[in-house]
C-alpha cells in the first residue's frame, strides 16, 4: 500500500512540477492539495489566483481541494495555529507524508521540518536543490504553461507581471533573478502540463499594484463570455 501524501499547493510551477514528478515515480498515493486562501480576497495567499480558478486547476489535476483561509495582514500565530489544525485533520485521515516544492531556501525548509516535527507527517522535497536553470527550462520543454501572477517590484520590472513564463522571459530576467523566482521575484499560476488532465484557458486581466507588488488578475477565459 502506498503512502498518503498531501501537496502544498500554491496554484505555481514548482509544486505542480512536484506532483507530476511523483506521481510518475508512483511512490505516494497523492490525496489532496493544501492552499491557503487569503480570504480578505478570496485568492491564493502571494500568487493572488481567483478561487474559482484555482478550483479549475485542481479539478484537472485530479486534487481534491483542502483550504487553509488567513486572514490579510496575518499574524504569525494566527497562520501556524490554521496549518496545524489542518495538519491534525490530514493526520487523522491517515496522511503520513506532505510534500513541498521547495527549491534551495535552507531557512524555509528548516521551518517546514520545524512545523512537522512532532506531528507524525514526514515532509518530502522532491525538487530539492536541483540547478534551477535547468529546472525552469525543463517544465518549459515538458509543457508546462504558467504565467506570472505577482512579482516583486524591488526585483522585477512591471512588464513582467502577467506574462507568460517561456524562454524568451528566461532570457530577459535580470541577472541577479533566479530563474524560478525562488527568491521570490516572482509567482506563478499553471493554465497547463502534464500534471494537469485538460488545459484551463486563460485571459490576463487587471494589473494592480500593492505593497511594493504587482498583481495580475488572471480570468478564466470562458467560450462565449462577451
Amino acid at each position: 500500500m502506498r503512502a498518503k501524501a498531501l501537496i502544498a499547493w500554491s496554484s505555481g510551477k514548482d509544486s505542480a512540477w512536484a506532483l507530476h514528478e511523483l506521481r510518475q515515480q508512483g511512490e505516494f498515493e497523492i490525496v489532496g492539495a493544501l492552499t491557503t486562501i487569503t480570504e480578505t480576497f478570496g485568492r491564493v495567499s502571494m500568487h493572488g489566483v481567483r478561487e474559482d480558478l484555482l478550483a479549475a486547476q485542481l479539478d484537472a489535476a485530479g486534487l481534491t481541494p483542502i483550504r487553509v483561509p488567513i486572514p490579510f495582514p496575518c499574524p504569525n500565530e494566527v497562520y501556524e495555529a490554521r496549518m496545524a489544525a489542518a495538519l491534525a485533520d490530514a493526520k487523522a485521515s491517515g496522511v503520513s507524508h506532505m510534500i513541498f516544492g521547495d527549491l534551495f531556501l535552507e531557512d524555509v525548509r528548516r521551518y517546514r521540518e520545524e512545523k512537522l516535527a512532532g506531528t507524525g507527517i514526514t515532509p518530502v522535497f522532491p525538487l530539492w536543490g536541483r540547478p534551477t536553470d535547468a529546472l525552469a527550462r525543463a517544465m518549459i520543454d515538458g509543457g508546462v504553461e504558467t504565467y506570472l501572477t505577482c512579482v516583486d517590484l524591488k526585483q522585477l520590472p512591471l512588464a513582467f507581471v502577467g506574462r507568460r513564463l517561456d524562454h524568451g522571459l528566461l532570457a530577459a530576467l535580470p541577472a541577479k533573478a533566479d530563474p524560478c523566482g525562488e527568491n521570490g521575484e516572482f509567482h506563478t499560476f499553471v493554465a497547463a502540463g502534464p500534471m494537469l488532465k485538460h488545459r484551463i484557458p486563460v485571459t490576463v486581466g487587471e494589473v494592480v499594484e500593492r505593497e511594493g507588488f504587482a498583481f495580475a488578475d488572471l480570468l478564466r477565459d470562458v467560450p462565449g463570455r462577451a
